[in-house]
């Protein structure tokens, strides 16, 4: 066959073969070409081996501090260092005020205690203040300020027997007591034969009073119908209306639940309104009043609302009572 002839039928053969061959020849010339440059080193005695200028060994360079310039300043000899310290003022620290017999502390000026309900937790103590010169009573915890006072303390005074709640302004300590203390009377005279001897004092809850028991209309156990104007009434004078019930945060597993009511009679605002003694207050218009803070909101919206709906677990059991304000 003719040289022609095989080149035209393995040209592509052949190309392949001198491209491998030339590839080969040129890895082996630089791989002795890195290799003598790298690793080579020069023989004989009295031979050294030299070290790129990179490796030799650099003194370390002192580095120059700014600090005496900024000190001496020599841009302002008379102020005097751009660093210095400013001078600490001797500021008068505020005295703490004196709680060594808070139950004795003075009465709290024109500071008015309408609702207390006292917690083992300070964060839930809540009670209704109105300030003076504020138009209406305003919820306050531990930490709010009564018309420049703060709010120290929420709870009982064993010995003026009544929720008090303590406020603390600069120096002094003050409080506000639910039911303030009546100044004695004096000695009246002996009763003479026909004068009638006085009732003897009552104890317990008050009874409602018929012009607000008469506006509320009982529907059924949990449907009443409650003039707008009761409800007025109830919020303006709270204190007087809501002495039967004492009320205490209930926990379960650590967390807080509902409040519980005691203290509540069929004759009083509460039991008019279906609400019986033991009940456990859960929800009022959704809001849950497990939460100190829905439960504030919750108060904040009575006036203005048209219905109310209360959630109560009675023995266990849940009821829910409607109120139409109408």
């Amino acid at each position: 066959m003719a040289l022609d002839a095989l080149l035209k039928r393995y040209f592509l053969g052949v190309v392949l073969v001198l491209v491998a061959v030339a590839a080969y020849f040129q890895a082996a010339g630089a791989t002795q070409l890195i290799g003598s440059a790298v690793g080579a080193v020069p023989s004989g005695v009295g031979s050294t081996v030299v070290v790129p200028p990179y490796k030799l060994a650099v003194p370390p360079r002192e580095l120059k501090s700014g600090d005496p310039i900024i000190e001496r300043n020599p841009f302002d000899s008379v102020t005097g260092p751009l660093n210095a310290k400013p001078p600490e003022l001797d500021t008068p620290k505020a005295e703490a005020p004196d709680a060594s017999d808070p139950l004795n502390s003075p009465a709290c000026d024109g500071v008015q205690v309408l609702i207390v309900t006292e917690s083992t937790d300070p964060t839930w103590s809540v009670a209704a203040l109105q300030g003076p010169g504020e138009p209406h009573p305003r919820m306050r915890r531990v930490g709010d300020d009564v018309n420049g006072k703060k709010v120290a303390f929420i709870g009982f005074n064993p010995k003026e027997q009544t929720p008090s709640v303590w406020l603390e302004g600069g120096s002094q300590l003050c409080q506000a007591m639910l039911f303030r203390t009546q100044p004695p009377v004096a000695a009246a005279p002996a009763p003479t034969a026909a004068a009638a001897p006085p009732p003897p004092p009552t104890n317990g809850p008050p009874v409602l009073d018929p012009s607000i028991a008469s506006k509320i209309q009982k529907v059924s156990d949990t449907e009443f119908n409650i003039d707008r104007g009761v409800v007025d009434k109830i919020l303006e004078n709270q204190a007087e209306l809501m002495k039967s019930a004492r009320i205490v945060p209930e926990q379960k597993d650590g967390k807080v639940v509902g409040v519980r009511m005691f203290g509540i009679r069929p004759d009083t605002l509460l039991g008019t309104l279906g609400l019986q003694n033991g009940d456990r207050l859960e929800t009022l218009n959704g809001f849950n009043m497990a939460s100190p803070e829905k439960a504030l909101e919750a108060y904040a919206r009575l006036r203005t609302a048209s219905a109310l709906n209360v959630k109560v677990n009675r023995r266990g059991a849940p009821v829910s009572i409607d109120y139409h304000i109408k």
